[in-house]
């Protein structure tokens, strides 16, 4: 039997999805150990888990646990979907930097929004950690918690033996890029690699044929794709990024601190807030749904975790594209870092491709992206609220937008707000 853990299982959306695919491919027995410390969206949870798999017509065994170590208790699959601090918390990542003028999209990544979210998921990502050294040192760590490679290099420097994160931006970019040069995807083949968020379409072909022309036809046929941010910085680089304009106009200093671009790339300033009302009100949906016993939706979603569980159980060989320690795969990315590359699952596990080194102007942009990804993590590290501030002080947007007097009074006032998520050793104010 195959057990597998969910972490953060309150997240009843995203929960349902991965359910959705998992107990549509063929695993034999599974074990669905579901975890989380709120009791009623743990029984929501619980309650979409049974009614997907009387749906799709499976029989696994569904289990909810409020203590984490008892769920993981020689576990080989641990899904993250942990979000410390929920909707209040994000709401103050963005209500207090607007207060200083400083503009943020999702929040989620980069940024000071990202950095302060990593450190209120590091506490709980080291407590997951100790107990998986603990009851189950050879289980897959699957993390989809963002910011992803914050969490990730912080996972691996707690000695987690086994642990990648997935996300889905490569794929569903290469999909909308498919559509809009006319090529049916299952023709198309490609390369990407960089940092989560933050990589690059490095080819995109159909057979010999180039497909970054019809790209720039596409381009030059319709103005209005002028006024996405990653077609700006495709046109300026020379390579497609592969997350959406929110996201990448945060990672560079060149769009969201001026009134004017923001303007002409159509940047909806805190989009995440709406987000995170939508996920809301389809939690709550979900929830009365099932208490009511009217029919919930349930719908594949292509995710990487249960691509990967599968290709592991049953040997069948899969290239996904997974978020790994940089061991020389991008010789001009920092050593070490965690970075998104192509990578082999089967059943020896996951096994990263070396992609070689990104073109110069790509490769700056990401070294620059993984400073404040390092610093974050040192902070947690080292206990050193310097850290912090040195972290946000580098960030490219931020530093492009506030002084550096302003960027320690916002990192004094959001330590100050996140107080009880944060370890005390970084609590301090400092001037």
């Amino acid at each position: 039997m195959t057990t597998i853990v969910f972490v953060g299982a309150g997240s009843v959306v995203f929960t349902q999805g991965l359910l959705a695919d998992l107990f549509g491919l063929e695993l034999g027995a599974l074990e669905i150990r579901l975890h989380d410390i709120d009791p009623e969206r743990l029984e929501t949870a619980a309650a979409a888990a049974t009614y997907i798999a009387r749906e799709l017509g499976v029989t696994p065994r569904i289990s909810t646990h409020l203590e984490r170590r008892a769920a993981l208790d020689g576990a080989d699959f641990v899904i993250n979907i942990v979000q410390v601090g929920m909707n209040s918390a994000t709401h103050v990542d963005f209500e207090i930097p607007a207060r200083y003028g400083l503009r943020q999209t999702i929040g989620d990544t980069l940024g000071v929004g990202g950095v302060f979210r990593a450190l209120r998921t590091f506490p709980v990502l080291r407590g997951l950690a100790h107990d998986i050294n603990e009851v189950c040192p050879d289980a897959w760590l699957l993390n989809y918690t963002n910011p992803m490679v914050m969490n990730v290099w912080y996972l691996k420097a707690l000695g987690v033996r086994n642990v990648v994160g997935l996300c889905h931006s490569v794929y569903w970019t290469m999909q909308g890029l498919s559509e809009l040069v006319g090529v049916p995807y299952d023709d198309v083949t490609y390369l990407a690699a960089g940092v989560n968020h933050q990589s690059w379409v490095l080819r995109f072909e159909r057979g010999r044929e180039n497909l970054y022309d019809r790209l720039d036809e596409a381009i030059a046929a319709d103005p209005e794709l002028l006024r996405r941010v990653r077609v700006d910085m495709y046109r300026r680089l020379g390579f497609y990024p592969t997350e959406t304009s929110e996201h990448s106009s945060e990672y560079v200093p060149w769009y969201l601190g001026h009134t004017s671009e923001v303007e002409r790339l159509r940047l909806p300033v805190g989009a995440y807030l709406d987000i995170v009302a939508e996920n809301l009100a389809s939690y709550e949906h979900t929830r009365n749904a099932l208490k009511s016993g009217d029919p919930v939706e349930v719908e594949p979603t292509m995710e990487y975790a249960p691509q990967v569980i599968h290709s592991i159980v049953t040997g069948t060989p899969r290239t996904i594209y997974a978020n790994v320690p940089n061991t020389g795969l991008i010789p001009n990315l920092q050593s070490r870092a965690i970075v998104e590359v192509p990578s082999l699952v089967d059943a020896l596990g996951i096994r990263p491709t070396a992609v070689g080194e990104l073109p110069a102007q790509c490769a700056a942009l990401n070294r620059a992206y993984l400073n404040v990804a390092e610093l974050t993590v040192q902070a947690a590290l080292t206990e050193d609220p310097r850290a912090i501030r040195q972290a946000v002080m580098v960030d490219p947007a931020t530093a492009g937008t506030l002084t550096v007097e302003q960027i320690w009074d916002l990192c004094n006032d959001l330590v100050l707000a996140h107080h009880n998520y944060l370890d005390p050793s970084l609590r301090a104010a400092l001037k």
